[in-house]
């Protein structure tokens, strides 16, 4: 059965979903987050799902809120994955709205599923499909698989599996004319706060610690710590004989380089 699509999506997780709904679906529209400055120049810049859907020729939607908003007509379903604005009732009303999650819920709603899952150092994660509804990340659950978190897997590969995962899972959601739902458990619920400033500090008398914290915000966000008098911020490292070892660092203003490299600089 094939059903017109739209899709709610923002970062660079619901650019990949989109990505791969292209290929398969005819999709509607795209709603996402306006434009906004960003980087070291303030540049204003566009979404990653917006640059996807151009080069896709979607309609794109960039309301900066969504109360008032109307949904364009004759839509089937919106795919939300990585979007950034609570859906209000009056939209959730209109249609069905499926949210992709990266994480095996009720374990870990809220804004940063994957960076949580990396940090706490779960050895196992996943990918709901559940009827996005107002309270967070608590609808009932359509579809969810799950997948090994490997030592060298960062939040990268751990989101560019997710998006795969969760492209697949969509499949089945949307081949049935009435998909059918679980409620999610009341046990096992935990949320995924927004990643803040102290979460990025590094605590190298806990190495196996701030490893877990380096592959959980590299290589979007970054981890920062103070390496040989100077602050930088860590995007590899790895544990050796108990000690913190980083392997590529950004000091301010430069470039990403091996820690060699950096070294080398001191000198």
């Amino acid at each position: 059965m094939t059903r017109r699509i739209g899709v709610a999506a923002t970062a660079q997780f619901g650019a990949d979903v989109l990505e791969r709904l292209g290929v398969r679906h005819e999709l509607a529209f795209l709603l996402t987050r306006p434009d906004a400055h960003a980087g070291r120049g303030r540049r204003v810049t566009a979404p990653p799902a917006k640059i996807v859907a151009e080069r896709l020729e979607l309609r794109v939607l960039q309301p900066e809120r969504l109360g008032g908003f109307d949904l364009p007509p004759h839509v089937d379903a919106i795919v939300v994955a990585a979007y950034g604005l609570l859906v209000p009732d009056s939209l959730l009303e209109q249609t069905l709205w499926l949210n992709v999650h990266p994480s095996l819920l009720p374990r870990w709603r809220g804004a940063a599923p994957v960076e949580r899952t990396l940090m706490a150092g779960d050895r196992e994660t996943g990918v709901t499909i559940h009827r996005t509804v107002k309270e967070l990340d608590a609808g009932p659950i359509a579809a969810q698989a799950a997948f090994v978190v490997d030592e060298d897997m960062d939040a990268g590969a751990v989101f560019s599996r997710s998006a795969e995962l969760g492209a697949e899972l969509l499949e089945g959601v949307l081949a049935k004319e009435e998909p059918l739902f679980e409620p999610q458990p009341d046990e096992g619920v935990t949320y995924a706060d927004k990643i803040g400033s102290a979460d990025r500090q590094l605590d190298l008398d806990d190495p196996e610690q701030a490893v877990r914290v380096v592959r959980a915000l590299s290589p979007h966000i970054g981890a920062r710590a103070t390496l040989d008098g100077r602050d930088v911020i860590v995007w590899r490292a790895r544990v050796e004989k108990r000690r913190f070892v980083p392997l590529e660092v950004q000091p301010p203003g430069k470039r990403r380089m091996t820690y060699d490299e950096f070294r080398r600089g001191l000198r």
